[in-house]
């Protein structure tokens, strides 16, 4: 199929964008990556009356580090976030995201704003406590990371605002595991485990309709540091809260055993000695 017919908007600056996609009334979609829309677009999933490219605005690109945070413009590509050794949880995890050709494309933004609970990127978010800045009309908003989920494929940013950073905390020791069909798929089920500002963030992808933070398994890990001990607690944590659902890749159970399994794993890397951010900023990684 052909996507069906649209107008076309190249903006040069981020005002531009705003004032374009708030024309639409709603109905204008932005093009940043384009690994989600387009293919919506061709099967005709998706029907927006006016399509906004973001993908000359080189404002929206690369990241600065300051104080244990790192801020991603939105329009960083997955690529250059593998390179990037500032926040080494971001480039272990985009790793796992489809192939090179889908990477060399894709956006930090995109994937944020499309909000896959089975992705990568907003189960790091989540993990990392960070804050998104969108732009609007009336100007720019602060949204915390556990304000920006709202059900699946849908957050809580307007129709008229724009995605244009994501500011991470740079977690001082950090586990991440994943589990596919194959390698490239849609994860069946994915785990971070981040320690930001001395506590602990455990986040379960692949469960639900957004991404989940596991306050049991947190729990556990505040309290104990035994990587041998932790991981069959945190795996136990997981199975008995874990609330998921069943489809043609895995029930109920299997889902539930993969999201504990994951989650112990993601626990025991975190608390080994080869991946830390060391107190003078030196970055310990596999």
């Amino acid at each position: 199929m052909k996507p069906a017919p649209f107008s076309y908007v190249r903006p040069s600056s981020v005002g531009e964008a705003v004032e374009a996609l708030s024309a639409t009334d709603g109905e204008g979609k932005l093009l940043a990556g384009g690994q989600s829309l387009v293919p919506l677009l061709a099967m005709r999933l998706a029907r927006p009356t006016t399509l906004i490219d973001l993908n000359h605005l080189c404002t929206l690109e690369g990241l600065t580090a300051a104080e244990g945070r790192v801020t991603f413009g939105s329009m960083t590509r997955q690529r250059d976030l593998i390179a990037q050794s500032e926040h080494p949880l971001v480039a272990e995890a985009v790793r796992w995201i489809g192939h090179a050709a889908i990477r060399s494309r894709g956006t930090i933004g995109g994937s944020l704003a499309h909000a896959d609970p089975s992705a990568e990127l907003p189960a790091v978010a989540l993990a990392t406590n960070a804050v998104l800045r969108v732009q609007g009309p009336n100007g720019d908003r602060m949204i915390a990371i556990d304000d920006w989920f709202e059900t699946m494929l849908q957050t809580t940013i307007a129709d008229d605002e724009i995605l244009v950073e994501a500011d991470l905390a740079a977690p001082t020791r950090w586990g991440f595991a994943e589990m596919a069909r194959r390698e490239g798929d849609f994860a069946l089920v994915l785990a971070v485990v981040a320690e930001v500002d001395s506590r602990w963030r455990v986040v379960i992808g692949g469960v639900g309709a957004r991404p989940w933070r596991c306050e049991a398994a947190e729990a556990l890990l505040d309290e104990h540091t035994n990587p041998e001990q932790v991981g069959a607690a945190i795996s136990e944590a997981v199975q008995d809260t874990v609330e998921t659902f069943d489809d043609l890749h895995a029930s109920v159970s299997y889902r539930s055993a993969m999201a504990a399994h994951v989650a112990g794993q993601a626990a025991t890397d975190a608390l080994s000695l080869d991946r830390a951010l060391l107190s003078d900023g030196t970055v310990v990684a596999p």
